[in-house]
């Protein structure tokens, strides 16, 4: 699949991530190209841009399926993603100097500008606000890993035509990992080797 954009880590200066065509982002380190780090898999229609914070924590996409999606780098399921009624496929996409916005142009001829935090209040905060927004990330941290708090962080509304496809993808895949399992299962040791989900998506390496 052809590769749309490509973004180096501004903090990770041997590490980028490529936006493809085939609807996922692939984070490379480039000492071993002979496979990804991580595989970021939210999209359901190919990726036209990606872009890194000064930080490099995090890295935003813009998608032909008209949503940006706000990602970290070790992660493979994105942490936010951010969709309009009336925003049409999303072209390009960058952080601000300062990390805390996100820019996008749509092709529907508009720029758009979007909080990298979504639930964070903008203007000047007072001393009982930032108490309040450190004691719920201190909250987040301490019972993150709990089943009941996961189901509610992973939760995210998106359009009904991007969950449909979302699914159908989802079935797709099982069914693929199925069918490899199975002609494994049935074949003498040895013929079939499975590959290493981290090296499918290495079609040849060149020199």
């Amino acid at each position: 699949m052809r590769s749309n954009g490509l973004c180096w880590n501004p903090m990770e200066p041997l590490n980028f991530t490529v936006a493809n065509e085939d609807c996922n982002l692939y984070t490379f380190d480039m000492r071993n190209l002979t496979k990804v780090l991580q595989t970021h898999e939210d999209h359901v229609m190919a990726v036209l841009a990606v872009n890194y914070s000064p930080t490099g924590e995090e890295l935003v996409s813009a998608s032909y399926d008209a949503t940006i999606r706000l990602w970290s780098p070790r992660f493979k399921r994105s942490r936010d993603v951010y969709h309009t009624k009336r925003m049409q496929r999303v072209m390009c996409c960058h952080f601000t100097p300062d990390s805390r916005f996100v820019v996008t142009g749509s092709e529907d001829t508009n720029i758009r500008l979007w909080k990298a935090k979504s639930d964070q209040k903008l203007g000047a905060l007072t001393d009982r606000e930032k108490h309040a927004a450190a004691y719920r990330e201190a909250l987040k941290q301490k019972f993150g890993r709990l089943p009941e708090i996961r189901r509610i962080q992973k939760h995210i509304h998106v359009p009904k035509m991007i969950k449909s496809l979302t699914d159908k993808r989802r079935v797709m895949r099982e069914a693929r990992d199925r069918k490899e399992k199975n002609r494994i299962k049935h074949s003498k040791p040895g013929a079939i080797v499975r590959t290493v989900r981290k090296k499918r998506a290495i079609v040849k390496e060149l020199e």
